[in-house]
């Protein structure tokens, strides 16, 4: 439900807060979710890691790819949006392979933590550009 849910509402807070916004949100609520799966074991951990979880993965996916939609011309369309689901869904598909080896391997916990650099290295990529859209802005 918080995965797909939030979607009757994540389109108006993009067109009221911008679609950067709304992945920065998405990525703090996804760091929130590993903090609360690392806080315990306890089955409200899980169920509120598991909605925190789905909440910051609509944020994201949703905010991310209508931010897909400014980087092509019409013409490019197609095969624009047909890479990006390639890329996206390949890369779910291997992680959703990989997380059982992970997690047999390195244990729950560092699977718990490797939230924290990705999100932060999203993070981080969108303050470059909302800069480099800025320094775009004040050189017009």
């Amino acid at each position: 439900m918080a995965m797909f849910a939030p979607s009757f509402f994540t389109g108006h807070l993009i067109s009221k807060f911008g679609k950067e916004a709304v992945v920065a949100t998405g990525l703090v609520i996804l760091m929130a979710c590993g903090i609360v799966a690392l806080a315990g074991l306890d089955l409200m951990h899980f169920w509120g890691s598991l909605i925190l979880l789905g909440l910051g993965w609509n944020f994201g996916f949703i905010g991310a790819t209508s931010m897909v939609t400014d980087t092509y011309e019409p013409e490019e369309k197609n095969k624009a949006q047909g890479a990006n689901d390639f890329i996206i869904f390949g890369s779910v598909a291997f992680a959703s392979l990989m997380s059982g080896q992970t997690l047999n391997a390195y244990g729950w916990d560092f699977l718990n933590w490797i939230i924290f650099p990705v999100a932060g290295l999203a993070l981080a990529s969108l303050l470059w550009l909302k800069w480099k859209d800025a320094r775009t802005l004040n050189q017009s």
